[in-house]
């Protein structure tokens, strides 16, 4: 995956889990448009089509997703909940059951014994971790909170909200060196995530590394002129330098 598709899935996923369904259609279409196979963005894709009432759009999509993996459970019970939407009855049945039957036969278990988990499954297992982790930053235990967000990124390493949760905790727990490595690889996944490079910014002037820090600040303004935020930011790291 190029660095270009790697930033649309990340943005369209994080649109995605808050709920801004039109925005995240737009970046995971792209992805789609670039002849990339990626059944979680079908599946995704399927689902946003479905809440806005697109049935046609989020059928094909589910189905795309499942001629990509077709042990992918979660697709298939929306794909069959879909058709019964559309009055396909009977196909909605079949559709279900052939592919849990299929995930079954030819996906092998984990080495402990436990069956794999898909995609959105494991996007939907990270947010709970992700919960847990606002959970004890709420009662000041970032330590703990850093864990859960380590948990989280196991499973879906390219969710960069859950990167500057991670960082956010390291920085509470007094550790600024791994909140700065934590930013540095939040910019690194998606350069074009405004709020990452204003974020590293700041733990770049933090640890007075104050041209990296400008540097940082220098290009959210060149992709978003009117960002007040790191207007200021730089006008206060040019005076102190």
């Amino acid at each position: 995956m190029d660095d270009h598709v790697r930033e649309l899935v990340a943005l369209g996923k994080e649109h995605f889990q808050r709920g801004d369904y039109t925005l995240a259609a737009g970046h995971l279409e792209k992805v789609v448009a670039k002849g990339k196979a990626f059944a979680d963005v079908h599946h995704m894709l399927g689902v946003i089509y479905h809440h806005l009432g697109e049935f046609e759009s989020a059928q094909a999509a589910f189905q795309r997703a499942l001629e990509i993996n077709p042990g992918y459970v979660e697709a298939a019970l929306n794909l069959a909940i879909v058709c019964n939407d559309l009055g396909q009855y009977e196909r909605a049945q079949q559709v279900y059951g052939d592919a849990v039957a299929r995930a079954r036969s030819r996906q092998p278990r984990d080495p402990n014994g436990d069956e794999p988990i898909d995609n959105f499954s494991k996007g939907k297992i990270a947010n709970l971790h992700a919960a847990v982790g606002d959970g004890y930053l709420s009662v000041r235990r970032p330590n703990d909170a850093a864990a859960e967000f380590r948990r989280a990124l196991a499973l879906c390493p390219t969710f960069i909200d859950l990167r500057l949760k991670l960082a956010g905790a390291l920085r509470e727990s007094g550790d600024a060196d791994g909140a700065l490595a934590e930013f540095r690889l939040a910019v690194q996944h998606a350069p074009a995530y405004v709020p990452a490079r204003v974020a590293l910014g700041t733990a770049l002037y933090a640890s007075a590394k104050l041209d990296e820090a400008v540097a940082q600040w220098e290009e959210v303004l060149r992709m978003e002129p009117s960002h007040r935020t790191a207007g200021m930011y730089l006008k206060l790291a040019r005076g102190r330098r």
